[in-house]
């Protein structure tokens, strides 16, 4: 019996999603063949899953979002799928061959090997300059070097985040907070003598470029109460490691700081360096059709989900919306791929580029909207600064509770002319 597999690289959001969708929603209903059985197989380099929307207090306190929390096995979360029908493969890709769609991964083990497919999905998401907020490693990597930051903090008297996203804007807010106390309801603006010097680098006029001034005002507020100063208009040039055990923060504007520790969170970049460069965009994005999520310069099958695809502006959220629409043409494309018929209507993915994010201030504030209101801070802590969302949609995730049923949509008049030889592979 020969296997025909979907192929998804990245085991984060993206990867666990789109598995699990494909699982519940796909296999079943793609052309019966004799002697044929269709799988999917999951890669990724660690065995667990990381739950990195917390890593801003993660990588602070192991009391406050302690392991157990923020890590989950993956192989356990797909045990409910018939035998066969699904394969985890700890490893990392590192070349893909286009002519014979198939990708190369290293394994955890240092072994080479080989996987064919017969549709591939890109979901490797992004890497960030700090490797606080993204796993590299192992679960037991990941948390030896929170142990060791963690270490260093509680000592620490001066220290610089360079960055203006929410990412920064948490991480500078936990740290601040963890070093200077929780300021009491009728707690100065300004403390008057903080234990630690905490400053967020700023390169843009405002900070959260996706929420209206106002609101990235709000949160200067929040972390000047806690400790925390900010610098606008200025870029992290270099930081430089002296014999002291301090790092001297480079900026734009000829200043330098000194640092008993400096994060870099100025952003993610794609984890796209093993693909073919014509499959990339000028951000080393995976350039994709931004309304059906196919790769077009990859050939038929083949699709992109996540941080790592050019049709998003980035964020969990974006999830939701986009999963269905890869997963739909993905099963709409291979059954007349199987069946040699003429694919159906294109499912369309529409970006949400409304005025949506909500961002922690500490462990009690924080700001946000959603489309496009405002949203008051104490709504801001209980739907994510209590615990990071992680005891909402945590477990719920990696067990892809929220693909239970097929998410439904209302198919367009199929245009042959766009539709041709997509199904000739």
């Amino acid at each position: 019996m020969s296997t025909e597999t979907i192929l998804i690289l990245g085991g984060s959001f993206a990867g666990l999603n789109a598995a699990h969708y494909a699982l519940k929603h796909t296999l079943a209903q793609l052309p019966k063949k004799d002697g044929v059985s269709y799988n999917v197989t999951l890669v990724n380099p660690s065995k667990d899953f990381f739950w990195r929307i917390a890593a801003p207090r993660a990588c602070v306190s192991k009391e406050l979002m302690p392991a157990s929390k923020i890590f989950f096995p993956i192989e356990p979360a797909f045990a409910s799928y018939p035998k066969g029908s699904f394969t985890f493969v700890q490893g990392s890709a590192t070349h893909v061959e286009p002519a014979g769609r198939s990708v190369s991964v290293t394994l955890a083990s240092g072994e080479q090997t080989s996987i064919p497919y017969a549709a591939l999905i890109i979901a490797t998401g992004i890497s960030t300059p700090s490797s606080l907020f993204t796993q590299t490693t192992s679960r037991a990597g990941l948390t030896e070097e929170y142990d060791a930051f963690q270490k260093s903090l509680a000592a620490a008297k001066t220290v610089v985040i360079g960055g203006g996203g929410p990412v920064a804007v948490e991480t500078a807010g936990e740290i601040a907070e963890f070093l200077n106390g929780k300021p009491g309801f009728m707690a100065p603006a300004v403390p008057k003598n903080p234990k630690a010097k905490v400053t967020l680098v700023c390169a843009d006029k405002k900070m959260l470029p996706i929420l209206r001034e106002a609101i990235s005002q709000q949160a200067e507020v929040f972390l000047k109460r806690l400790g925390a100063e900010v610098l606008y208009n200025t870029k992290v040039v270099t930081s430089k490691d002296g014999a002291d055990g301090k790092t001297e923060v480079v900026l734009s504007t000829g200043k330098n700081l000194e640092a008993d520790i400096y994060i870099d969170a100025t952003g993610g970049r794609p984890n796209t360096g093993f693909l073919p460069k014509e499959w990339l965009d000028n951000r080393n994005k995976v350039a994709c059709d931004p309304k059906t999520l196919r790769v077009t310069a990859a050939g038929p099958h083949v699709y992109v989900l996540g941080d790592a695809g050019s049709y998003t502006r980035g964020g969990v959220m974006d999830m939701v919306d986009a999963v269905p629409v890869a997963m739909t043409n993905l099963k709409t494309d291979l059954t007349a791929h199987f069946s040699n018929s003429q694919p159906g209507a294109d499912r369309h993915y529409t970006a949400n580029l409304s005025e949506q994010q909500i961002c922690p201030v500490g462990t009690s504030k924080g700001v946000g909207a959603f489309g496009g209101y405002k949203v008051p801070s104490t709504m801001v802590w209980a739907i994510k600064g209590r615990d990071y969302l992680v005891g909402q949609l945590g477990a719920a995730t990696v067990n892809g509770d929220q693909w239970k049923k097929e998410s439904k949509w209302k198919p367009q008049p199929v245009v042959a002319s766009a539709k041709a030889g997509l199904s000739s592979a």
